[in-house]
C-alpha cells in the first residue's frame, strides 16, 4: 500500500510540473471527472493563467452542462461555454466510424481561437493512459492541434484520478463518466438533433429513479440500456420494468432492452454479435 501511495504521489507531482512548465492553459473542460480534476490542478498551479472551456451544443445533455458550471465555480476557475458547430458539418452528421475526428476537430477550432484571444500558450484536455485501451479517432484531430494531455503524460489512469480527488477531498472524485449523446448512436445512423433530444430524456428519466451510470443506446425503434452492473437486477424488477418500458414508448421506443453485462464505456466500438440483451418483462 506504502508503494501504491507512492507511485501515485510521484504521478501528481509529475503533473503539477507539467502544468508549470506549460504557463498558462485553456481546459477543454466538459465538466467530467478527469477534466474537473485537470482543471483543479491547473487552477491550482496557475490561477488566473488559466481558462476553462465548455463546448455547448445538441450532443451536451444539459444536465451536463449545468453540472459543468456547478465545478467550475466550486473550483473557483474562470469558465467560458461557448457554441461549436459539429451539426453544420455533414460528415459529423454521417456518423462514420471516425465521428469523433469531426467533433474534435471542431472543438479544437474553437478553442483555438479562444486561446489567442484571451492569449493562452496551450490548450490541455483530460485523457487519461485508460484512454488508449479505446478507440480514439479524435486522437488524429488532437495531433492536428497540437493537444497536450497532462492526467496522460504523467501516467494517471482513471482509478488514479478518482483517488487522488477523493484524498484532495474534491466533492465530484466518484462522479459518473460522461460522454457526448451521439456516442448513442450506433455508426453509420444519420444524427438528428430529435434523436439526441429523445436519449437525453430517457436518460435523465432513468437518473431520476437513482441508477447513477446510465447510457441508452439508441438502435431506431430499439432502446438498449446500459446501468451499472449491480443495479441490472433493480431495473429489471416488474414494477420498475413497466415503469421505465412505459416512459421510453412514450418517447417513441418499440422495444426496451438491457444489457446483461452492464455500463461499458465504448460499447458501441464493440461488435454488436457480442451483446448480451434482455427485454423488460412488464
Amino acid at each position: 500500500m506504502k508503494a501504491k501511495n507512492k507511485d501515485l504521489t510521484l504521478k501528481f507531482d509529475k503533473l503539477k510540473r507539467i502544468v508549470k512548465d506549460l504557463g498558462s492553459v485553456v481546459v477543454a473542460y466538459s465538466g467530467g471527472l478527469d477534466s474537473s480534476f485537470l482543471l483543479k490542478v491547473s487552477n491550482d498551479v496557475l490561477g488566473k493563467k488559466v481558462l476553462a472551456v465548455t463546448s455547448s451544443s445538441y450532443s451536451l445533455p444539459r444536465r451536463e452542462l449545468e453540472h459543468a458550471r456547478r465545478v467550475a465555480k466550486e473550483l473557483g476557475a474562470r469558465h467560458l461555454i461557448t457554441k461549436t458547430r459539429e451539426f453544420a458539418n455533414r460528415n459529423y452528421l454521417r456518423n462514420p466510424r471516425e465521428r469523433c475526428y469531426y467533433c474534435k476537430k471542431e472543438l479544437f477550432l474553437r478553442l483555438g481561437q479562444i486561446a489567442r484571444k484571451y492569449n493562452k500558450k496551450t490548450i490541455v484536455d483530460g485523457t487519461n493512459t485508460d484512454d488508449d485501451s479505446d478507440f480514439r479517432p479524435g486522437n488524429k484531430a488532437k495531433k492536428e492541434f497540437a493537444i497536450r494531455s497532462p492526467l496522460r503524460e504523467a501516467g494517471l489512469t482513471k482509478n488514479d484520478i478518482r483517488a487522488l480527488a477523493r484524498k484532495l477531498g474534491f466533492s465530484f472524485w466518484d462522479m459518473p463518466s460522461f460522454a457526448c449523446l451521439s456516442s448513442r448512436i450506433p455508426y453509420n445512423t444519420k444524427i438528428d438533433k430529435k434523436t439526441l433530444k429523445r436519449v437525453e430524456k430517457a436518460e435523465d428519466f432513468l437518473i431520476s429513479l437513482g441508477f447513477r451510470q446510465v447510457r441508452v443506446r439508441d438502435f431506431g425503434r430499439l432502446a438498449k440500456i446500459e446501468v451499472e452492473r449491480q443495479e441490472v437486477k433493480r431495473l429489471v424488477t416488474k414494477s420498475l420494468g413497466h415503469q421505465v418500458t412505459g416512459y421510453l414508448k412514450k418517447l417513441g421506443y418499440g422495444q426496451v432492452a438491457v444489457d446483461l453485462e452492464g455500463y461499458k464505456t465504448g460499447s458501441l466500438n464493440v461488435d454488436s454479435r457480442r451483446y448480451r440483451l434482455t427485454k423488460i418483462s412488464v
